[in-house]
């Protein structure tokens, strides 16, 4: 058991050191092209703010794990536990929101026949900042009973608490104050996925009319090309269908651990894998996939 526990926390460890160092890759590229670029585009910003979000998931995994494995004493106090837990949440929230609006604008920007989604779209980085401020405040206050309900463990009765990551624990709310939270979060997640569900299914739909029209008017053998618009779409589709699996994965297992009252030390490694999958993973389809703005498509 010991050996098992240690090989999860070098995996973890291994997630953790890559994912966060993929994340600031990004990160830096973007903060260049937005500062020095010759264009300042809205889709630089939103991966910006994307990769900072996965970053704080990362961080609060790495957190735990140095914690438990070194037993660090000043993370594991209450305002530590609170701190830490609070901004891992709220940071999961930004990453759903994040994402959303990043296949939406993909979406609108190669569909420009859509007039009313039009009219929505960013022209310039300034025209996403409201977004992404709103972002903040709302999941701000959807994650707001975590400061309140979130300790240490040291700091009180074990046997009335339950464990909610390596050190830290959460006092059971009140059953208003738990359905109140978790309907917010429940409506967040329903709402963001429903709309990042029709923009990479009208996006894809709309890409894939596009290229039979190409191969019908060109010639045979630019039929295995496949076209820069083609390629943005399959980037963007596989970074939703990436977050789609983890999401539910998550949430199945977070299911079955309140369900069964499990709380072993594998479980939790399991959980908290389930956790930065998609923070760690993401980056690296940023990167090889090179995701940017798709350029509108026009008839041919």
């Amino acid at each position: 058991m010991i050996w098992g526990d240690l090989i999860q926390k070098m995996i973890l460890f291994y997630l953790t050191g890559s994912g966060i160092l993929a994340n600031v890759l990004i990160f830096v590229r973007h903060v260049r092209t937005l500062v020095v670029g010759p264009e300042r585009k809205p889709m630089d910003l939103i991966l910006i703010h994307l990769t900072f979000s996965n970053t704080i998931i990362i961080c609060h995994t790495g957190i735990i794990i140095v914690a438990a494995v070194f037993s660090f004493r000043e993370f594991r106090g209450d305002f530590g536990c609170k701190t830490v837990v609070y901004l891992s949440r709220m940071a999961r929230g930004l990453s759903i929101c994040t994402t959303c609006l990043l296949s939406m604008v993909q979406a609108v920007t190669i569909n420009p026949r859509t007039t009313l989604w039009t009219k929505l779209k960013p022209q310039t980085t300034r025209q996403v900042l409201p977004h992404l401020l709103l972002f903040w405040v709302f999941n701000s206050l959807i994650s707001s009973n975590l400061l309140h309900y979130i300790t240490a463990g040291s700091s009180v009765n074990m046997s009335r608490v339950g464990m909610y990551a390596g050190y830290c624990y959460m006092v059971p709310p009140r059953l208003t104050v738990r359905l109140l939270f978790l309907s917010l979060m429940t409506i967040r997640d329903a709402i963001f996925q429903t709309l990042m569900g029709w923009s990479s299914g009208s996006m894809a739909l709309h890409l894939y009319k596009h290229h039979k029209r190409v191969l019908y008017l060109h010639s045979s053998r630019f039929a295995n090309k496949s076209s820069p618009e083609i390629r943005a779409a399959q980037s963007t589709l596989i970074l939703m269908a990436c977050f789609l699996c983890f999401y539910w994965a998550d949430f199945i297992f977070s299911f079955y651990m309140g369900s069964t009252l499990t709380y072993d030390s594998s479980t939790l490694n399991i959980k908290i894998l389930l956790e930065l999958g998609y923070a760690s993973t993401s980056p690296f389809i940023l990167i090889s996939r090179g995701i940017h703005a798709a350029k509108p498509l026009c008839a041919h």
